[in-house]
């Protein structure tokens, strides 16, 4: 067990997640109608998307590839907006434009819209309730109810005229939800090694990590009908996630811990690539500025 004083610093937060998808073309249409994000750069068969010059997706194109569904991975990305009037906004959108939902919840800690995009991608879309009213209450409180729909769009005078012109302003990636070979591995990674703190846990099924008293930032869960083993090469899988360290101190601290723990973390110009004990792909980078 790690003392409280490795634990990651309170600003650590997530950063772009990195996909390969099968078609390009059509991977920018989704997002950009359907999603709302903004093309930032394009070149050959990769781009960037974000929201008001924020990187928050990379995408890859591997033409031809295949769903990653039932392997180690992405379970889902999850975008942050900052406002509940900006997810009422998001879903009025949804409704006109007849985007299709996977599902609507409401966690306690926040309330959340689900979809997959042409890959099979999971996407969550959602917003924070305000941290007083939940702060020290995730283990106990944070669960999974049924939206409250008519009380979200409540914050609109009328969503069949709410504009939409896609993610606001400060929507940034809230959270990353994998899916592991095994929660106790993913536990040891990410709280004893990495630094999180492991906020919540369904003991062999599910556990969530975050730092600075955040909900999540790293969901694990074990689905059993699903396979162990990382997608095969030819598959639309999750390349990496970003993990925002405070400074580049403190990210090769963390990345000192994982080389002394046996691994060979792999220097980028970006940041300093490390795997979790599923072959997860996790960049740590430093904070800009």
């Amino acid at each position: 067990m790690r003392t409280a004083t490795e634990s990651l610093p309170a600003t650590t937060a997530m950063g772009a997640v990195h996909l390969t998808v099968a078609d390009l073309g059509r991977s920018l249409a989704y997002y950009d109608e359907a999603v709302g994000l903004a093309l930032l750069e394009r070149a050959g068969g990769r781009a960037s998307l974000g929201a008001a010059q924020t990187e928050l997706l990379g995408l890859v194109e591997e033409p031809g590839a295949r769903h990653a569904a039932r392997y180690t991975g992405l379970y889902h990305f999850a975008l942050r907006v900052p406002e509940r009037a900006d997810l009422a906004r998001w879903l009025a959108h949804a409704a006109r434009d007849r985007v299709s939902l996977l599902g609507m919840s409401d966690h306690f800690v926040s309330e959340a819209l689900y979809l997959t995009d042409p890959d099979g991608h999971g996407i969550e879309i959602y917003r924070d309730r305000p941290r007083e009213l939940w702060e020290g209450l995730v283990t106990s409180r944070m669960t999974t109810d049924p939206l409250d729909v008519a009380g979200l769009m409540s914050e609109l005078d009328d969503p069949a005229t709410a504009p939409s012109e896609g993610l606001p302003a400060g929507t940034d990636m809230g959270h990353v939800h994998l899916q592991v070979a095994d929660v106790a591995d993913a536990i040891a990674f990410y709280r004893d090694l990495l630094g999180f703190d492991l906020v919540a846990e369904l003991v062999g099924t599910a556990a969530f990590f975050g730092a600075g008293g955040y909900h999540h930032h790293v969901g694990a869960n074990i689905w059993h009908s699903r396979g162990a083993s990382p997608p095969p090469e030819g598959t639309a899988a999750l390349r990496y996630a970003t993990i925002v360290l405070p400074d580049a101190p403190e990210r090769d601290r963390v990345a000192s811990r994982i080389a002394d723990a046996g691994q060979e973390p792999e220097r980028r110009p970006e940041g300093v690539l490390v795997r979790d004990p599923s072959g997860i792909a996790l960049l740590l980078a430093a904070a800009a500025g």
